[in-house]
């Protein structure tokens, strides 16, 4: 009964340095990424390289408490949540723009669209590519108005970490040259 127990509420770590293994791992995944693809145009590999940087895939990540004399957990510094760690007021700009009403950040399909679709936002309202990861990585952290007036510039550990980001992205996406037919044909016959 213990080992039955223990068995059913272990939370395995996932493998997120290969999409391909992503994917194995977590056989829903790729058809949440491929259908914000589908309707949106922003690229699998940048979806994942944005979630593993926020959450490193963790389904009910928050950020830090900050400590009261270096102990005493006190507030989180923001309402960031979720997958995507994205805040409160992005949240129901992205369900009232899209009529999502119940969407959850700790849902990945909901998570993935909710990224295709601020991708999308930052390409119509500033003008950077979908394929440009770094730039978009930028605005996905500061805000469409934040990376206009380039707030990133004074935040060099935010510039290395959207570099860290591009080259996730990067990565993935080679990685998914060597799937993406498998995990199309597995969507094709409904073997999940």
């Amino acid at each position: 009964l213990f080992i039955f127990f223990v068995a059913c509420t272990s939370n395995k770590k996932i493998n997120t340095a290969n999409s391909c293994i992503i994917f194995e791992q977590k056989n829903n995944w790729y058809k949440s990424t491929k259908r914000t693809f589908d309707i949106w145009g922003t690229p699998i590999a940048l979806q994942l390289a944005i979630i593993n940087q926020e959450s490193s895939f963790t389904q009910f990540a928050k950020p830090e408490r900050k400590k009261i004399f270096g102990i005493i957990p006190g507030s989180r510094p923001s309402t960031a949540f979720g997958f995507a760690q994205v805040t409160n007021p992005t949240w129901n700009w992205y369900k009232t723009k899209t009529g999502n009403k119940n969407a959850s950040r700790a849902n990945f399909a909901n998570v993935t669209d909710f990224i295709g679709w601020y991708v999308t936002k930052s390409e119509e309202i500033v003008g950077i590519s979908k394929k440009d990861f770094y730039n978009q990585y930028l605005a996905y952290h500061e805000g469409q108005n934040g990376w206009k007036n380039k707030s990133f510039n004074s935040k060099k550990w935010l510039l290395d970490v959207a570099k860290k980001v591009e080259t996730n992205a990067n990565k993935y996406n080679n990685q998914l040259r060597d799937c993406e037919n498998k995990l199309n044909a597995k969507g094709l016959f409904g073997i999940f």
